[in-house]
């Protein structure tokens, strides 16, 4: 008869390299993480190597063969987006969009953005960022009554988004400058 009072000791989890997010299959997830974080090395060495998509997904899962990230380390423009360059994609088009959303919407109108909000927690590719996205927007639900409300509401949340990846905050009086009509100066005309 197995005694019921000791625990089963549960086997220690494989170290991540830093910046490493797990996806909701447990397994390292692709679209949740920088470039930069996922780019294996060859053994014994500070440089990478040409590996396949597969290849970095095993070594990923194993956890090893991993080099430090460098800051400057970008994703080629001909592959998939990691989760930086799908962030800031994502954050371009939904501030453009607050940026062009109607002083006076349309109960149509309204209805439509509410349906794109509510649609990112669902479909969004990087489950930790939905996730995240979605709680907070239980905290603090969409305000889609003017334009100037959604936009600060947007600027809102990217500023949360900055604030735990420890980046510099937007100055949300900003945002029609920044997102519709450009600098006062002109350099953007």
């Amino acid at each position: 008869m197995a005694d019921r009072s000791q625990p089963t000791p549960t086997p220690p989890k494989p170290s991540l390299p830093p910046g490493m997010v797990l996806g909701p299959d447990g397994k390292p997830c692709k679209i949740c993480t920088a470039f930069r974080n996922w780019r294996p090395t060859a053994p014994g060495s500070t440089t990478p190597r040409k590996k396949s998509t597969a290849e970095m997904m095993a070594a990923l899962a194993s956890g090893t063969g991993f080099r430090s990230p460098e800051p400057n380390t970008t994703l080629p423009a001909h592959c998939p987006p990691d989760v930086e360059a799908l962030g800031r994609a994502t954050w371009t088009f939904l501030h453009a969009t607050a940026a062009y959303y109607p002083t006076r919407p349309t109960t149509h109108q309204r209805a439509n953005m509410l349906n794109l909000i509510h649609a990112l927690p669902v479909l969004y590719p990087c489950t930790h960022c939905a996730k995240d996205f979605g709680d907070r927007m239980k905290e603090c639900p969409p305000d889609v009554s003017s334009r100037e409300r959604l936009s600060r509401w947007f600027c809102e949340r990217h500023n949360e988004v900055n604030e735990k990846l420890g980046k510099e905050l937007f100055d949300c009086a900003k945002v029609d400058e920044r997102w519709k009509d450009g600098p006062l100066d002109g350099s953007c005309d």
